[in-house]
């Protein structure tokens, strides 16, 4: 993705938090896993090309959703960032089914180098 000197912020929040913040800016009721706001896109994407945008995340749905899919909570957070990630750099799985099996492999890809990293 050869973005060395970007910068993003990750908020970890609740449930509550998220919902929150999923009804204000998507207009979509109740909590989410994962919601980024990217900041290169937009009327003031040109102010600092250097910041991605945030990355905000509920801890609740995370572990959660590990929980039920046989998953770490640790594991389950790894791929919530990299998705959010990814949204970040424009990957899209809403709208078109092909943009989500290229965001899905390139989310394998980052996986896998986080594995690598971890072992």
């Amino acid at each position: 993705m050869d973005c060395p000197d970007a910068e993003l912020s990750l908020v970890f929040v609740d449930d509550d938090r998220i919902a929150h913040l999923n009804e204000t800016y998507l207009n979509h009721r109740g909590p989410t896993n994962v919601i980024s706001f990217p900041m290169q896109e937009g009327d003031f994407s040109g102010i600092n090309p250097h910041i991605l945008g945030d990355v905000v995340i509920s801890m609740d749905t995370c572990a959660r959703e590990g929980k039920a899919a046989g998953l770490s909570t640790q594991l389950r957070l790894d791929q919530l960032i990299v998705h959010g990630i990814l949204h970040l750099f424009g990957y899209d799985h809403i709208n078109d089914e092909e943009q989500a099996r290229v965001m899905e492999k390139k989310s394998d890809e980052m996986m896998a180098l986080l594995k690598n990293v971890n072992s």
